[in-house]
């Protein structure tokens, strides 16, 4: 929007703790792990597999943003981390004169 952008990352199974979120130089990195998960009974074989890995993710923003501000938020699988920009960033209209 006009004072913000805003990055929103689904990530299911992971933990907050295995997330990271960086801004250096106008580029935001986000990056974590999924750690695997085994699950097996003795007897009838009850077997849960679920996928697993790492992943990182980077986006140019500009220099025009107040790293000082930056919000990250993580609940229910959902990351939103949160960008102010700063005052020369923000869209204005300019006024044309005669």
């Amino acid at each position: 929007d006009e004072e913000a952008y805003e990055v929103v990352a689904e990530l299911p199974g992971v933990d907050r703790k295995n997330v990271k979120v960086t801004l250096e130089d106008g580029v935001l990195s986000l990056s974590g792990e999924k750690r695997a998960e085994e699950t097996s009974k003795n007897g009838r074989v009850h077997l849960v597999e679920r996928s697993y890995g790492a992943f990182e993710r980077s986006f140019r923003l500009g220099d025009a943003v107040l790293a000082d501000k930056v919000e990250a938020r993580f609940r229910d699988g959902m990351l939103t981390v949160r960008i102010p920009k700063a005052p020369e960033a923000k869209p204005r209209e300019i006024e044309v004169k005669e």
